[in-house]
């Protein structure tokens, strides 16, 4: 299976998910890495947007393509979700939901309905996991962020 991300170009290769593991997010607390990818590159970069404006979007963003093993997917249906998951700012109950599934290390991969189109799914990857070895960036390709989806 291929999943994307898309990113400051100078993390394109990285697979440590350090940026998570700094600033948490929607699924993670703060101190858990794990790497935020989607199915395609149009939600990889609408999620991307919704988190920036014209004085935050870097001009050297690049997609990474993941290659990913199918079989090692956990998919979380939206009724076995907090309640308040599509809350912004991202709700604490949402981050402890995401942090036990990661921390127990029982998934490589978490596939999430968007907060954005629920009927599309982001898919978070466990960098802890021991099958992390068959994650493979198959592909970076730069891209030029267009300023029209801030404006």
């Amino acid at each position: 299976m291929i999943l994307f991300r898309i990113g400051k170009t100078k993390y394109a290769k990285d697979l440590s998910g350090d940026g998570a593991k700094l600033y948490g997010g929607r699924w993670n607390h703060e101190g858990i890495p794990c790497i935020y990818t989607a199915a395609t590159r149009s939600l990889s970069l609408l999620e991307y947007t919704v988190h920036v404006s014209l004085d935050t979007a870097p001009p050297d963003l690049s997609f990474s393509s993941f290659e990913v093993p199918s079989d090692s997917i956990k998919k979380i249906k939206i009724d076995e979700m907090p309640a308040n998951w599509k809350e912004w700012p991202h709700p604490k109950q949402t981050r402890d939901f995401g942090t036990s599934l990661l921390v127990g290390k029982k998934y490589l991969i978490l596939k999430i309905p968007s907060a954005i189109i629920p009927d599309e799914f982001n898919y978070i990857i466990n960098t802890t996991h021991a099958r992390m070895n068959e994650v493979k960036i198959i592909e970076v390709r730069p891209f030029i962020f267009d300023t029209r989806l801030v404006e």
